[in-house]
């Protein structure tokens, strides 16, 4: 299974971008899809994710302002930031697996970039 993300960025404080991640590959492997992100020198950590024919959860720092949803037929994960602050900066990695706390496929980083 292959995840390939687009959509990252430079916005301003405020503003909105949404993030794609199509998967190419065994659905089986695609049972949950979400995101992480990593902001240069912190940890890796779990922005939301959502099950096939779940709900979407979604990580404290980012609930109320982030939205999660995916298509199964396009094998596409969505994640739509809006109010974006700059503590949102972080390379944003789609992964997807059976667990989102231990995804086991990860897709290449896209940068988001907050700033005014």
């Amino acid at each position: 299974v292959q995840l390939q993300a687009s959509g990252g960025g430079l916005v301003q404080p405020g503003g909105s971008l949404r993030l794609s991640c199509v998967g190419f590959g065994s659905t089986f492997s695609l049972y949950v899809m979400g995101w992480y992100r990593q902001a240069p020198g912190k940890e890796r950590e779990m922005v939301g994710g959502i099950m096939e024919g779940g709900s979407p959860e979604y990580a404290d720092s980012v609930k109320d302002r982030f939205t999660i949803s995916r298509d199964n037929a396009k094998k596409t994960i969505y994640l739509q930031m809006n109010n974006l602050k700059p503590e949102d900066t972080a390379v944003y990695y789609c992964v997807s697996g059976l667990n989102i706390r231990y995804p086991g496929i990860w897709g290449r980083g896209t940068q988001v970039t907050v700033s005014s």
